[in-house]
């Protein structure tokens, strides 16, 4: 009998001990009980945001769950609470901050071009003035060798096709730089159909993400779309020169979107780089944003997983900067890098910096 009660006392106290001990050193056990993070939004990084979450998994044993289904999907989760964060191409409007349980912050990662991509006989490179491209959008210009196509490419064997637009059919931040550009260049594109995540396209078919819109064009001769730039070379898809505001014809690439993207940046860091004024710049350029709440205790998340996030946007802004370029994404400008340190160090947990 003794025995037995000098075993249950043992028993006990052991139990004790160990629950003293988690409860003790609770951030060192929840932290590494912190195994996945969950994201959901633009389908514009995702080759890139693919290739970071597999190095930072095998560096860390975090797999970031992330899902590409369009930056209105994305904004639309964190709001909804369901994600750990959110990814996005056109930063959230006042309006739509002003719906969040929570205030949000927007952290850029990236930057990359939005191309037009178009399939063609003989894939010639185009050039395009803003004044064309938007006709084609608008569907004022049908056909491949309309007069004011051929004028900007002579020398070039433009087919009698009928062109057919291809659009995105959700909610885009693709969409959303693509219609600001056109907006910015165009007043009957202002006045007729606007900006924004989605609009009502005048013509054209529509293709879900990146990969829809990619997709079809490859499949359709004589289509003419939107995506970002990688997806166009996965695709081996040719893409058009388009004249910028200083009258040069500039094709996407590293250079000329890093040009595009050096501007001042305001402390919230939503700016857009469409149209710019840089002479060597490409107009449909854009960063694109992870976005999260700033107070990271809500609907029982632990500290630890706040932390967790913290640190791999860290590792985002920082270090995952050198696979950028590989996959035709630009590197933040140091500007940009300075403006995430201040955000990720004001985010906190009750209140309190979670970075120190």
């Amino acid at each position: 009998m003794v025995g037995k009660l000098a075993k249950g006392l043992s028993v006990s106290f052991l139990a004790f001990v160990l629950l003293f001990s988690v409860m003790g050193t609770g951030k060192k056990v929840e932290a590494k009980g912190v195994k996945t993070l969950l994201g959901a939004g633009a389908t514009f990084p995702y080759p890139l945001y693919s290739k970071w979450f597999d190095v930072y998994y095998k560096k860390t044993g975090i797999k970031v769950n992330y899902q590409a289904i369009g930056s209105g999907g994305g904004i639309r989760q964190l709001l909804n609470r369901t994600v750990d964060f959110g990814g996005t191409d056109a930063f959230m409007s006042d309006e739509e901050m002003a719906k969040a349980p929570g205030k949000i912050v927007h952290i850029p990662t990236t930057l990359g071009a939005v191309v037009v991509a178009y399939n063609l006989p003989g894939k010639p490179t185009l050039r395009l003035s803003p004044h064309v491209l938007a006709g084609i959008f608008l569907g004022k210009i049908t056909k491949w060798n309309d007069p004011s196509i051929c004028k900007l490419n002579p020398g070039v064997n433009l087919p009698s096709m009928k062109i057919i637009v291809v659009h995105r059919s959700d909610g885009s931040g693709t969409t959303n730089i693509f219609t600001d550009y056109l907006s910015k260049v165009s007043p009957e594109w202002r006045q007729k159909v606007g900006k924004g995540k989605s609009v009502n396209w005048p013509v054209g078919l529509g293709g879900k993400g990146n990969p829809g819109v990619a997709g079809l064009i490859t499949q359709i001769p004589g289509s003419i779309g939107y995506v970002e730039l990688a997806y166009a070379k996965e695709n081996h898809l040719p893409v058009a020169a388009l004249q910028n505001k200083s009258g040069r014809f500039i094709k996407p690439s590293l250079a000329s979107v890093s040009a595009a993207a050096n501007v001042p940046l305001p402390p919230d860091t939503r700016v857009s780089i469409t149209n710019t004024d840089a002479p060597d710049g490409y107009p449909i350029s854009g960063f694109t944003w992870i976005i999260l709440y700033k107070e990271q205790h809500y609907s029982g998340r632990s500290k630890a997983r706040a932390k967790a996030l913290v640190d791999l946007l860290w590792w985002c802004v920082h270090d995952a900067q050198k696979y950028n370029e590989a996959l035709l994404y630009g590197k933040l400008p140091r500007a940009a890098v300075k403006q995430d340190e201040k955000i990720l160090k004001s985010v906190t947990y009750d209140g309190k910096p979670i970075l120190r």
